[in-house]
This record gives structure tokens, C-alpha cells and sequence, in this order.
């Protein structure tokens, strides 16, 4: 059984004060929920206090990216070390906005998937296709690309922790989302790539996110559907109440 991941993706909202103000509402609605793991994604410079305020809760807090390499001179940039250093556990690799915006490549993401593994940080690694790449028909060859290129050189040995986020890029923050059939039909294409690299066993436990305007209302269809094994949730994930209820209505609990 592959046990539901709701994560909330903050992007760049949020200061510390606030991240506390939301989880001092938050953490109390969820301290009983079970059926699915849950994880926060806030910016850097709230990381550390909310890695602090979910010790001992059923909440964990992951960094929006990283750099693959441990120190040097990179300014901005933060190692898996340094993560590691103030109790992070997951890390969000690849995110559509970094591939935009940072001109993160799939190299980089490869890179920054493997140091991962090796400083125990649960990845979750974000693919998607463009509307052009879409309506052309070239999502399948986007998707077995991006995973293919992610997984270069990793063991299936080291598969258990990876997680793998579908984010139709048309999709994030339009208000647009994909029908439950297109987002089950572009896991099944991951988890098929996936099992190419790693093996059928490791493909089949693996965990995959779909990402894309998720709400409260349309998270319980995408959940219904076979491949859809949890949500990478944006702007709803901002309000205590709406993330809450997304959790709720994804699992029926």
C-alpha cells in the first residue's frame, strides 16, 4: 500500500511569524489524522522554525530546493548539509517555477536528486509538461524524458524514498486542472518510466503527487484514481482551514 502524501508548497509566502501563526491553527486541526502523512514546504527563511514547531507532531517540513553540493561559493544557495544540519527531512526538487524561473535543468535536478539520497532527505521530484508540449502530444515524451533524466544513475536500491510530483505546468495557479482520467493516465506514464529504470517493485510502491490548482473540492477525484497517490498543493495550502480540509477530503478522513 502506497499511504497518501498531502504537501503544502508555500513558494515564496510567508515569514516566519506568519508560518507560526499558521501552524498554531493548523497542527491542532490535524494532531488525530492518520490516513495520510503530511508535509509543509515554507520558504527558507521559515524553515527552521517550522522544523522546530512540528517536532513531535504528524506535520514534517521540507525545503523548497537545494544545491547538490555541500559547501562553496555559491551565493544564495543552500547544501544538503546545511539541511540536514537543522533537522530538515524532505526536499522539493525540480518544481516547475525553479525550471522557469532559476533555469534549473534536468541535469541539475539529477544532481540535486542524488545528493539528496545520499543525506537521507526525501526528495520529491517535480515533472510536467508545458500547454504547447500538451496540445502538440508530446506529453508522454516530456514525462518519460524528465524521469528518465532525474533517475540517471540512481539505484533501485536507494528508490524506497523518492517521490515523484505531476505538475501540469498549465495548471499551476490558473485555476485550470487536469481532469482525474489526464492526471491518472500521466502517473501510470511516469510509474511505467519509473519501473524502466529502477524495476516493477520499485515503481509500483513509489509514491506519485499531482500538483495543479489543487482544492478542496477537486482533490477527492483526483484521489479516487488508481495511480494519483497524493497532492503537491499550492495556494490553498496557504489558509490552515482549506489545507485542512484538503487532507480531509482526500482520504475521506
Amino acid at each position: 500500500m502506497r499511504k497518501p502524501l498531502i504537501a503544502a508548497n508555500w513558494k515564496m509566502y510567508k515569514t516566519p511569524k506568519e508560518s507560526l501563526a499558521f501552524l498554531s491553527e493548523f497542527l491542532p486541526l490535524v494532531k488525530d489524522h492518520t490516513s495520510s502523512e503530511i508535509a509543509i514546504f515554507p520558504t527558507m527563511s521559515s524553515l527552521g522554525y517550522v522544523i522546530e514547531a512540528t517536532k513531535g507532531t504528524n506535520v514534517t517540513a521540507g525545503a523548497q530546493t537545494m544545491h547538490w553540493l555541500n559547501e562553496g561559493p555559491y551565493t544564495g544557495q543552500t547544501s544538503p548539509t546545511m539541511l540536514e544540519s537543522i533537522g530538515c527531512t524532505r526536499v522539493l526538487l525540480g518544481h516547475s517555477e525553479r525550471r522557469i524561473y532559476a533555469h534549473e535543468t534536468d541535469e541539475m535536478v539529477n544532481l540535486k536528486l542524488k545528493a539528496a539520497l545520499e543525506h537521507d532527505l526525501i526528495p520529491v521530484v517535480c515533472v510536467g509538461e508545458t500547454l504547447d508540449k500538451r496540445q502538440s502530444g508530446l506529453t508522454e515524451a516530456v514525462l518519460c524524458w524528465q524521469v528518465a533524466c532525474a533517475l540517471n544513475g540512481v539505484k533501485g536500491t536507494s528508490c524506497g524514498q523518492v517521490v515523484i510530483a505531476y505538475e501540469p505546468v498549465w495548471a499551476i495557479g490558473t485555476g485550470s486542472v487536469a481532469t482525474p482520467e489526464q492526471a491518472n493516465e500521466a502517473h501510470a506514464i511516469i510509474r511505467r518510466e519509473v519501473a524502466k529504470h529502477l524495476g516493477l517493485p520499485c515503481a509500483s510502491g513509489m509514491r506519485i503527487l499531482y500538483g495543479g490548482s489543487v482544492k478542496p473540492d477537486n482533490v477527492a477525484s483526483l484521489m479516487n484514481q488508481p495511480e494519483i497517490d497524493g497532492a503537491l498543493v499550492g495556494g490553498a495550502s496557504l489558509h490552515a482551514k482549506s489545507f485542512h480540509e484538503i487532507i480531509c477530503n482526500a482520504t475521506g478522513a
